[in-house]
């Protein structure tokens, strides 16, 4: 268990940037609605500090983040979701998780702290792009509903088959404008331990306080938050692909001479260093600004930008099987040949 207040907001909220690789979108948007939310201080459990019963929900924010900061959610964004779900699965939520433990959405369930205790887990443990990625969809847990927002209403997703809750999801966000507010239930503390990945935001705590002072020199910061340095260097070019306008190749010239391809969607998948890859999803590999030491989003890793580029460990739930493990490879999102070279 671990009591936060307020002056953990600004640490917390980089962790979970750190932990999207590259996506996830800005938590700044989120830090401003909870910032000065009646709920500090927070309290933050593991998953075994709670009944194995407890009924839980896993919330978060799907679509566009661009369109977000532009279009702000409600305060209570997911206070209709939770109603919705309550009433379909006739079941009433006593705890919130997170659905990605990065980026904005790693802040997502302190928007329901109010009313619902906080567990330390989530269903993705970094960013990444798919409903039909989530851990209890991986792992096939039956009974699991999502309730996604319209832009004037909910629709409830029962499948058994993860291909359709992300395709429903996604048609439900483009009809609610682009962006919207999805929540998951059907589910309780005790599945998590098994099909959830726990400790994600304690690990967003200390990765943000580890990597609080920007003036580290890059092996510092890379000592400091338990990560590996892949390069320091320039951007010197960034490239769509030819067969995939969603794949982007940001070309690096590394400070030592090498020569350095980020290969990304909306996160950041692999490395490739002088034509090997040296790191690749569900490694969490992370760019920085070398001046600012902004942890950045793929589109703003940009033409002459000076940057630094880590890689952190994958979250331990993915790497336990090779079932689990081929959702989230660079395979696993139509990019071959990007094995890691030892």
């Amino acid at each position: 268990m671990r009591t936060l207040g307020q002056e953990s907001l600004p640490a917390l909220a980089r962790g979970f940037s750190l932990l999207g690789s590259g996506g996830g979108g800005a938590t700044t948007m989120l830090e401003l609605m909870v910032q000065d939310a009646p709920i500090w201080p927070i309290v933050l459990r593991e998953p075994d500090a709670f009944d194995p019963a407890t009924p839980c929900v896993a919330v978060a924010f799907a679509g566009s983040t661009y369109l977000l900061t532009e279009r702000l959610p409600a305060a209570d964004a997911f206070g209709p979701l939770l109603a919705a779900a309550e009433r379909w699965t006739g079941v009433r939520a006593s705890a919130v998780c997170g659905l990605e433990g990065s980026g904005m959405n790693g802040l997502s369930p302190l928007l329901l702290a109010d009313r619902l205790d906080l567990v330390d887990a989530d269903l993705m443990g970094r960013a990444l792009p798919r409903l039909d990625q989530i851990s209890l969809l991986v792992d096939a847990v039956p009974g699991v509903v999502a309730v996604c927002d319209t832009g004037g209403g909910v629709v409830v997703i029962d499948t058994a088959r993860p291909a359709d809750v992300e395709s429903q999801v996604r048609a439900a966000i483009v009809q609610a404008g682009g962006a919207g507010a999805v929540l998951v239930a059907g589910f309780t503390v005790g599945d998590l331990v098994e099909h959830g990945v726990v400790g994600t935001a304690g690990r967003a705590l200390r990765l943000g306080l580890g990597s609080a002072d920007r003036t580290l020199a890059p092996s510092a910061l890379a000592e400091a938050i338990d990560a590996r340095l892949l390069a320091t260097g320039r951007v010197s070019g960034v490239q769509a692909s030819v067969e995939d306008p969603y794949v982007s190749a940001i070309q690096l010239d590394g400070d030592d001479g090498a020569l350095l391809r980020l290969v990304a969607r909306s996160e950041l998948l692999a490395v490739v260093r002088d034509g090997l890859t040296t790191a690749a999803s569900p490694e969490i590999i992370v760019a920085l600004d070398s001046v600012s030491g902004d942890v950045l989003q793929v589109d703003e890793i940009t033409l002459a930008r000076n940057v630094i580029v880590l890689a952190l460990a994958a979250p331990a739930w993915w790497t336990a099987s090779p079932d689990r493990e081929r959702h989230i490879t660079p395979a696993g999102f139509g990019l071959r040949g990007l094995e890691v070279h030892a």
